[in-house]
């Protein structure tokens, strides 16, 4: 299969503190990692790890963290296709309290490709899937020739902006900037999925609308940064393999689980399956 992202990939320093600090305290954080992330760079990740031909769609800035991000995303041996920006490139500082919950400070405007970038957009195509987590809908346009089109909820104003139909939205029932149903989409999608960390999540199509089971089991410690763009990824590949969508979410939920109870979210990834049998 052959599968795309289109989105941000931001630099992140993620370490753990014993809270948010106050107005004027100072909090040190421990076990602090650095490595590509945001939206598009975790999915991204996560579709790395499948057996699949992965394409990422993604600018860059012009600073050592640019670098950095592109020394790592090249690593995996997926194809980049990446913009250059002439500008710094985004840095988030995530915090991870004792629950595992995270606070994240973004340091400049997430960097986004855009249609107008020289990029072979013409791939997209040619794709089997292609999960969007960009800002430009001119580029949401060209994701359309994919196969199979999944959008975070988060880009909800680009999708509309586009007119376009996707097959799927998801996103966080629990992100007020995410929360959606098929009523919120003027051109309505083929679904919409929202997650709901432990409660599991639902589906709601123009047929019905239903819920999935989160796994029972979570190791301790974790964190909850990346969980949901991980959950997002795997979904991508499970829907296009030809899952139904409850079948794609609850395999889907398994990889958001295992970043949940991780720190690092990256390292946990679990591998994607070759074959839509579970």
């Amino acid at each position: 299969m052959r599968v795309a992202v289109i989105g941000h990939v931001e630099h992140i320093t993620l370490g753990r503190v014993a809270r948010v600090p106050r107005t004027g305290e100072i909090a040190h954080a421990e076990e602090v990692h650095t490595f590509p992330g945001g939206g598009g760079g975790i999915a991204f990740f996560q579709l790395a790890r499948s057996p699949g031909e992965v394409h990422l769609f993604t600018a860059l800035g012009n600073d050592e963290a640019a670098e950095q991000v592109r020394a790592r995303v090249e690593s995996t041996g997926a194809r980049i296709h990446a913009a250059t920006r002439d500008e710094p490139h985004t840095r988030d500082v995530v915090l991870i309290t004792p629950d595992g919950e995270r606070t994240i400070v973004v340091l400049g405007e997430p960097l986004h490709p855009r249609r107008d970038d020289p990029l072979p957009w013409d791939v997209l195509a040619s794709c089997d899937a292609a999960y969007f987590t960009a800002q430009d809908p001119e580029a949401l346009r060209a994701a359309r020739g994919a196969r199979l089109l999944v959008v975070t909820a988060r880009r909800r104003k680009a999708l509309i902006a586009s007119g376009v139909r996707a097959d799927i939205v998801v996103g966080s029932g629990h992100d007020p900037l995410e929360s959606s149903s098929l009523a919120d989409y003027p051109v309505r999608p083929g679904a919409v999925v929202m997650t709901e960390g432990a409660e599991g999540g639902r589906i709601e199509t123009a047929d019905a609308s239903h819920r999935f089971a989160a796994p029972r089991t979570v190791p301790p410690r974790g964190g909850a940064y990346g969980a949901g763009d991980s959950f997002a990824g795997a979904f991508t590949w499970y829907a296009a393999l030809g899952l139904r969508i409850d079948e794609a979410c609850c395999r889907a939920a398994f990889h958001g689980a295992a970043v949940l109870g991780s720190f690092e979210p990256i390292a946990s990834q679990l591998p994607l399956s070759a074959t839509s049998r579970p």
